[in-house]
Order: C-alpha cells, then structure tokens, then sequence
C-alpha cells in the first residue's frame, strides 16, 4: 500500500505579513519580523507557513492586488529575504506555501498597463475587454457588459475612456481578472510558478482559483446573471464559479508545472461556493489538480442574504456542514480545516464565546474540535493565542475595502448606521488584521512605530509571553493538538462518524484506524452536559488530550473537550 501524502499528518500556519510582526519601526509587518519569530512557530509544532501576499502591489486589497508575480514589496522587504525565509524553513523541517493570485492582477501590472494602451495592444486579449451593452453610450448606467455585481459592491465592470470599452473586475475596480481562456496567459502564470518553485518555494495557497474559467457564449458574450433583490445588478457567480474550463485549466497547471518535479508539494485552492461533489474531482489523486480544497460552506452558516445579514448559528447545522464533507471526501480527496483566516473575524469570538469566563476554555474547545477531524488543519496567526474580535466603535477604525464600501452603499439605501456598523464589528476582515499580540507592551511587541491597525487592547492579557510557559494555556493546548497529529496515525488517516447530530450543545464523532478507536467529545456551550447518559461508549475511554483540568468522567463541563481512546 503506498503511504499517505506527507500533508496528511501536517498542520499548516498562516501569516498575514503586514499584522504579524515589524521589524523596522513603521508600523507594518514585513519579511524580517517572520524571521524574528520563527521559534514560534518552531514551538508550535506547524510544518507549513502560509505565507500571504509579499509581492509589490499599490495595496488596494492589502496585496491581493500584484503588479508583480516576481518581486517583493519594498514594504515587507527583499527577494533576498525571503530567500533566507525559505532556507530559515527548510533548515526548521517546515515548508513555504506561497499566495498565487492569479484570477486578476493589479491595474498597475505591465501586463494590464500594456493591455489598455489600445485595442489593438498585443496583450489586449490577456484581460476581460468588452463593449458597452447594446443601445448604450458606454459610461451611462447600464451601459455594463453584464450586470454582474463586485464581491467588493457595485458593478463587476470599469469603463476605460481611453478605449471606449469596459474591463471585468470580479474583485475591486483595481483588481482586473485575467483572461484564461488566452492561452498565452496561461504560459505565462506557469512560467512564474516554476520561478518561484526554483527558488525553493513548496507550493502554492491558491487565491479563488475556482474563478478563473468563465462561462463565454460561442460569441464572446458573457451571460447576465439573475436580478439581486434591492439591487439594479446581478449575481453572475453561474458564469464564473467552478465554470466550464476550470478542471481542464488545473490540470494543465499541474502538468506543466509539478508533474516530474522533484519535490513534495502542496497546492491547496481556494474556492467560494464549491460543492462536495467538485471537491472531489478537483481532490482526487488520479486527476492531478490540486491536494485539497477550501471550502466556504460552514463560514456561511450564520449568513442570511449576504454576510453582513447576520444569523444565529446552530450547531446542528455546522455538524450537518462538517459531517457532509468528511463523508463526501472519505475516499477520495482531502479536506482542509479552518475556522478562520485573513478573511474571517475571529473564531473564538464567532464560533466560541470570548467572554473573560469563557474564552481560554472555547478556544481551546474549537480548537479541539477541528483538529481532530480528518483533514489538514490551518491555525490562522493568534488563533494559537486566543486572539479576538476587536472592538470597533467608528466606522473611521476600519480599513478593509470591502468593509467600507458596504458603508457606503448601506448609507446610500438608507440604512440604520447603528444596525450596519454593528454587523461590520462582528463580521469585518479587519477582526482578524489587528497586529499579532507578542507581549503586554503598549504594541504588543508587534511594532516599535504606530501600528498600521490598532492593537486590540485585551493584548495585556491575551498575548504569546503570558502563555508560553503556562501550560494550561491556550498556546500549550495548541502545542498538544499538533503532536497528537503527528503522533498517532489514526487523527490523520482514521474514518470519521458522527454521533448525537442532532443535539444542540455536544459535537461528538468517532475516528477509527483499524483497531484504533478515538471517541472526540466537545460541549460547545455554556451548559453542562452528562456525559455518560449520551454517550455511555465513554465510560470505556482513557483520556488522551482534554482542555480542562480535573475532570469528571459523567460531567461535561461549560467548552469542555475530550479525546477519548476506547479500548
């Protein structure tokens, strides 16, 4: 039998550079900062950095915006940096998954600069360049090819003047997508993958990979997608979201750019919306696409119409989520597991409870929870400390572009600013963009300047000095998760079955390797549960990893978790 990929036992790190540590005093993290703070990860236990964007961008979404696939942004250091990075990594066992964000570039790219100088321009074919709609003077409203609505609000089209024509941006107007159906684009994005695979780098962290094939009319036309309520645009995502080209285009990325490489690789795609049923073509070994998938399924629970339409969460609900895509991906394919990242607001505060009662015990808890599922796990920066939600009073503390446009266009529709700003607080990108808090100094140890966001001032309590020696910590139990994947096989490779699916308060499963048996228990709420009279299998368990001292063997207590081997 051959042996399971070398991710399979893995626990992956993210690192958002600009908010994890600055080493030169202006208040944005950058490349020496990671190097300062290697150890810590070291000491964590994690064998992949997720690395996000380092390249040079105008930053209008942060670095998710390139206008060079072969750089560094002066602001986050040098090439040469990062070179010491990757060998720093290498020489600590762990690798570097690089951010490819290849669905768009940035309006200031050469590529995108040459393909609006004309219409007859050479690259004119590389971006998504379309007239205005029939019967319309481009620039008038309407006038849009399609009437796509941005992930970033308003319309999904920019009309240039210069040309008369409008280009496709599914992000920010800043952000125009590229066209993969000109295989010249394609060339050119594999060529610069090996570049970087050349310099040592270990794989690719793929940016809504999903979303790169469109759905084009024999004519070139794009299709308009169904009317959005209280809207005059669309959702196109039909047109765009996992489109008719996509496994073919991965495919051909891994055969030109891993396949007959030396190396042990991890290409991991990003892709809103996909379904189990895609996850496991676009996962399954023999096609060769990518390793795994991240999927938003369980991150929109508690969505109503958009994410700012706020929903309670029920944990039947994340359990039917969860148990669909450990059974769907069970023979074939792979699962990552995340409860948050540069996107997400802060786990504890979302899905735990980040009340001073409560918050180290449902940290650890979800922590916990996740970690023993089949999978690939990602720690999101801070998550290993217990990081949370930040508390935003003005819509003048927040920075993310997608959080102020929805301002905006909220005050333009009339909306209650005290109801809008309260969905911005618990939901906005920015919760997870407030600096990593090292220690209690007035920065927390993040920078020596004046940070780019503010600290959040739990820091004094909730920061990596307090708990690195503190083993009940929330760090020390992350510690433990870790080396429990890395040391018994069944975490990694064993079945997954769901028990009590139906309960509110209790997420319990199973996962069997042979004759191994693990029996995961996790109260998540703020009650207490008999274990015994729900799960009696318990009594025959030996405790392998809990989050809570002293326990009661019938008695569940408030975010309690238990690992349980049963002989």
């Amino acid at each position: 039998m051959e042996p399971a990929p070398w991710w399979t036992s893995a626990v992956a790190y993210q690192v958002y550079p600009r908010s994890f540590q600055d080493s030169d005093g202006d208040g944005i993290g950058d490349l020496g900062g990671i190097l300062q703070r290697l150890d810590h990860l070291s000491d964590l236990g994690v064998d992949v950095l997720w690395l996000s964007p380092v390249y040079p961008s105008p930053q209008a979404d942060n670095g998710y915006d390139i206008s060079d696939y072969q750089g560094i942004d002066p602001l986050f250091g040098t090439l040469e940096q990062l070179d010491e990075l990757i060998e720093a990594l290498h020489v600590r066992g762990m690798k570097l998954l690089m951010d490819l964000v290849v669905n768009h570039t940035s309006d200031e790219h050469p590529w995108f600069e040459e393909s609006r100088a004309s219409r007859t321009s050479a690259k004119r074919d590389w971006y998504w360049w379309r007239p205005p709609r029939g019967g319309f003077a481009g620039g008038d409203p309407g006038a849009e090819p399609t009437n796509w609505q941005s992930f970033f609000s308003g319309p999904t089209w920019e009309y240039d003047e210069a040309s008369g024509e409008y280009y496709l941006h599914l992000f920010d107007r800043k952000q125009p997508d590229l066209n993969w159906e000109n295989p010249e684009v394609r060339q050119a994005v594999h060529a610069m993958m090996r570049w970087w695979l050349d310099r040592g780098v270990d794989g690719f962290r793929m940016d809504v990979i999903n979303m790169i094939s469109k759905d084009v009319a024999d004519d070139g036309h794009l299709h308009d997608g169904p009317p959005i309520p209280g809207t005059s645009l669309g959702d196109g995502s039909a047109s765009y979201l996992c489109g008719p080209r996509i496994h073919e285009f991965l495919a051909e990325m891994h055969r030109e750019v891993f396949a007959g490489r030396d190396g042990a690789f991890l290409t991991v795609g990003e892709m809103p919306g996909v379904t189990v049923e895609e996850a496991r073509l676009f996962t399954a070994p023999d096609r060769a696409e990518v390793d795994m998938v991240f999927q938003f399924e369980h991150v929109g629970l508690d969505h109503g119409s958009s994410k700012w339409d706020l929903r309670p969460l029920r944990m039947r609900d994340l359990k039917a989520s969860f148990g669909r895509w450990q059974a769907g991906l069970a023979d074939v394919g792979w699962n990552s597991l995340y409860w948050d990242n540069h996107d997400q607001p802060r786990a504890v505060s979302r899905f735990g409870d980040d009340s001073p009662e409560h918050r180290r015990d449902s940290a650890t808890c979800l922590a916990t929870l996740l970690h023993l599922h089949r999978g690939t796990p990602y720690v999101y920066q801070g998550q290993e400390l217990g990081m949370a939600n930040f508390p935003f009073t003005s819509v003048d503390d927040f920075r993310d572009v997608e959080s102020v446009n929805h301002f905006g266009t909220a005050m333009v529709a009339g909306e209650d600013p005290a109801r809008v700003l309260a969905a911005m607080r618990r939901m906005s990108r920015d919760n997870a963009r407030t600096p990593v808090q090292w220690d209690a100094s007035p920065n927390a140890g993040f920078t020596t300047g004046t940070p780019w966001l503010p600290v959040n001032p739990d820091h004094v309590r909730w920061n990596a000095e307090a708990q690195r020696d503190d083993p009940g910590s929330v760090l020390a139990h992350y510690r433990r998760l870790i080396a429990l994947r890395h040391q018994e096989p069944v975490v990694a490779l064993g079945d997954f079955a769901m028990l009590l699916p139906e309960h509110d308060d209790v997420y319990a499963f199973t996962r069997t390797l042979e004759s191994e048996v693990l029996l995961v228990v996790c109260n998540v709420s703020a009650r207490t549960h008999r274990l015994l009279d729900l799960l009696p299998q318990a009594r025959a368990g030996r405790l392998l990893l809990g989050n809570l001292p002293d326990e009661d063997p019938d008695l569940l207590r408030p975010w309690e978790a238990r690992v349980l081997r049963i002989d």
